[in-house]
């Protein structure tokens, strides 16, 4: 009988864990921190199949603009999206 190695769950959700990046932008263009760092506003898991596609389209936070996304480091580690306050976009003077 054929067995399979790890449950099947794993290869069909995605951890997305959204991290607020405005900062970056705020503070004088800084260099990325690492994802770490930054403050988490939402973890969920989604369905796999097609998800760059998903993460470009879809809105993860209200209020929020996606600016960026890495994938897992290791194999069940999370997808990290840097999304940035929208509000940033509407304030005066550099960024």
């Amino acid at each position: 009988m054929a067995m399979m190695s790890s449950e099947l769950y794993q290869l069909n959700i995605a951890k997305i864990v959204v991290i607020d990046v405005t900062d970056d932008y705020r503070l004088l263009m800084d260099p990325p921190l690492p994802n770490d760092w930054y403050p988490v506003l939402k973890e969920l898991c989604v369905p796999a199949y097609d998800l760059e596609r998903w993460l470009h389209e879809g809105t993860l936070v209200e209020g929020y603009l996606y600016d960026w996304h890495s994938g897992p480091s290791d194999e069940d580690g999370p997808y990290y999206v840097g999304v940035v306050d929208q509000g940033l976009a509407r304030e005066p003077g550099p960024h």
